[in-house]
């Protein structure tokens, strides 16, 4: 409800006079009568929208109206929630770095609170596009790749899966949630699985500006041969955010694999670096994606173009970028995990998004 005062035509304005002694003072009766009104409204109007915010503010669920058409006082009343305070001298974790040195979130178990994060981007209507590739035999993976991420991706919020191949027909029917949709995006086949790599960059790239800008609001990039094994979701989201790779998050930077030949686009010198990312899992809002993967394609033609290929291809030019274009979030190896190999230590609470064992040799190139 909305209270709208509105200026009334006035008559010729009474004229008064200083009050001279021994002589009553004399005023309009409108202007004795108009105050008072107004307040008579302003009370009433002000009683029903409080009570009306305590209605709101009792129940238990969000209804699904877009904010545009709340009210104010309704939107602090969706908005409201009775969480644990928290405390400025008290860390979240103190086992683990959770802030990066240009002060951005390093995302471990316990240093979010995901009922308020959902809140938020549901208030915001957020909708999420999750890209894929399942090309030549790697369409094997994507049935469990979609059943876990229905179990544990973005639950709750809009969802939209992107899944690139060259075998349309071979996509399982896999049932989806509420708000939740699957695209089909048939793309070619390269004879080298370093080439369907690499060209990655190049699709997500061309569809960000074709399709996905008027679609999502963020994306999320994500390898197929892997499962979702615990909850993934708002938590990542950020304007650009790239996952710590497990089998380097304790080394040293003279220990990551970057590129280290001058001649590549990818190259890295030894004393600069500040963290290794995987390229199996990176993401952010559809414009920085964008930006992103344009500048590796980019820079992997220029590589082609002078005779060098990274030797691991578009993971390397993926930390170039994010080395010089600062992530707004890191996301922990609690993301990016292969427990076969590393086991479960005990800093990692969560295993979240883990590789599927498999043979490399048996499913590449074919």
């Amino acid at each position: 409800m909305y209270l709208q005062v509105v200026s009334l035509p006035q008559k010729k304005k009474d004229v008064t006079y200083p009050a001279r002694k021994g002589r009553q003072k004399c005023y309009s009766p409108h202007l004795g009568i108009l105050p008072l009104t107004m307040f008579i409204l302003v009370f009433f109007g002000y009683g029903f929208l409080s009570q009306r915010s305590q209605e709101l503010g009792h129940q238990g669920t969000v209804p699904s109206v877009p904010v545009r058409e709340l009210d104010v006082r309704e939107v602090v009343a969706l908005s409201r929630m009775v969480y644990a305070q928290p405390k400025v001298l008290t860390p979240s974790r103190t086992d683990v770095l959770v802030l990066t040195p240009w002060l951005a979130p390093i995302i471990w178990e316990g240093t979010f609170n995901i009922d308020i994060l959902n809140e938020q981007f549901r208030l915001q209507n957020t909708t999420i596009g999750l890209t894929v590739f399942a090309i030549k035999k790697y369409v094997v993976f994507l049935k469990l790749f979609l059943e876990t991420a229905e179990q544990h991706f973005m639950v709750g919020h809009k969802v939209i899966y992107y899944v690139f191949t060259d075998r349309p027909a071979e996509v399982p029917q896999v049932p989806l949630g509420a708000g939740r949709k699957l695209v089909v995006l048939t793309v070619r086949n390269y004879s080298r699985w370093q080439d369907v790599s690499m060209h990655r960059m190049e699709m997500i790239s061309d569809f960000s500006e074709r399709r996905f800008l008027q679609e999502v609001d963020y994306l999320v990039c994500a390898d197929v041969d892997m499962k979702f094994q615990d909850h993934v979701g708002v938590e990542i989201l950020s304007a650009l955010f790239g996952t710590l790779h497990p089998g380097f998050y304790r080394s040293s930077r003279e220990a990551f694999t970057y590129e280290r030949r001058p001649k590549s686009q990818a190259y890295i010198p030894h004393n600069e670096g500040d963290f290794y990312y995987m390229g199996a899992f990176f993401g952010g809002s559809v414009l920085e994606v964008h930006r992103l993967t344009k500048a590796c394609h980019q820079a992997m033609v220029e590589d082609k173009a002078n005779g060098i290929e990274a030797i691991w291809h578009d993971e390397r030019h993926l930390n170039k970028y994010l080395l010089y274009h600062k992530p707004t979030k890191v996301l922990s190896p609690e993301y990016m995990w292969d427990q076969k190999l590393l086991g479960w230590p005990s800093v990692m609470k969560k295993l979240r998004y883990v590789a599927v064992p498999k043979n490399h040799q048996a499913i590449r190139n074919r």
